[in-house]
């Protein structure tokens, strides 16, 4: 059993590596290159402006409030919530590693109330999680839990493909398009695997908000939340991960066309060869 340690009994150094990317919508909208396939990297201090103009927006989460709008404690709350998932995702922020929130205030610029509004969204989305006088923490990722998250995606997936095959707006299926064109002309080989995990998340969250049904979204972005966590800690023992995110053209352009069945099928055995996937390096 493969089981990440558990958070530390008293409160370390402030977090050091936060994540640039990341975008406006709480549930997810993530920056893609317009020049390139390469999302911008994921490690570093640097401040994230609220707008960039060097990337195209894919908006593929929930609604709520965009975090590039100007002002409004809302909108940076948004932004550190975005800023501080994309690196409890990719691992950025290790699992047990503590977050405080005076050093993330400080790191993103902003007063500490939005941090803590970010982290209070965070615990909800089992990404943190707080102990009474020893602070907040990324939580671990225990590896027994793969069978219970695949269990409720294999049921979900496939019913959220199809609904967004027969309910994406005209706008929506324009956005798969383009995004489904994005993938299908990625290089693996010159894609570093960290933004070849951006690029599955994008589609997920694509294909949930297309879907037109805000609970079942919400209850799948938690779920693959968890899974590409999962996915991260063994990312680099898994072979051909380019294939396994090059799929999803298929997915998106099954979706755009409306065809349902094909799109739920496809959903499926995405769901089911992750599993197999990651069970075959454990």
């Amino acid at each position: 059993m493969l089981t990440t340690p558990p958070a530390p009994r008293s409160p370390e150094p402030a977090v050091s590596a936060l994540a640039t990317g990341g975008a406006a919508d709480p549930a997810a909208r993530l920056l893609v290159p317009r020049a390139a396939p390469a999302a911008p990297p994921l490690r570093g201090r640097t401040r994230r402006r609220m707008s960039t103009p060097d990337a195209e927006v894919v908006d593929t989460g929930a609604g709520g409030a965009d975090a590039s709008a100007a002002g409004g404690r809302g909108s940076l709350a948004d932004h550190a919530y975005e800023h501080l998932r994309d690196a409890l995702l990719v691992l950025d922020i290790r699992p047990g590693e503590p977050l405080k929130d005076d050093a993330i205030a400080r790191d993103l610029d902003i007063g500490r109330t939005p941090v803590r509004e970010a982290l209070k969204r965070l615990e909800t989305d089992r990404l943190v999680v707080t102990y009474p006088r020893r602070g907040t923490f990324a939580t671990g990722i225990d590896i027994t839990d793969l069978g219970q998250i695949s269990e409720v995606r294999r049921e979900l997936e496939p019913l959220a493909a199809a609904g967004a095959a027969r309910r994406a707006s005209a706008a929506q299926r324009r956005e798969l398009t383009a995004l489904a064109a994005l993938i299908a002309d990625l290089d693996p080989a010159s894609v570093d695997a960290t933004t070849l995990m951006r690029h599955d998340v994008a589609v997920h969250r694509g294909v949930y908000r297309a879907c037109g049904n805000p609970h079942l979204e919400d209850v799948l972005v938690r779920l693959d939340n968890l899974a590409t966590r999962i996915w991260c800690l063994v990312l680099d023992r898994l072979p051909a991960l380019g294939g396994h995110v090059g799929e999803h053209a298929d997915l998106l352009r099954a979706v755009v066309d409306g065809r349902a069945d094909d799109a739920a099928a496809l959903a499926a055995e995405h769901v089911a060869g992750f599993e197999r996937t990651v069970r075959g390096v454990l």
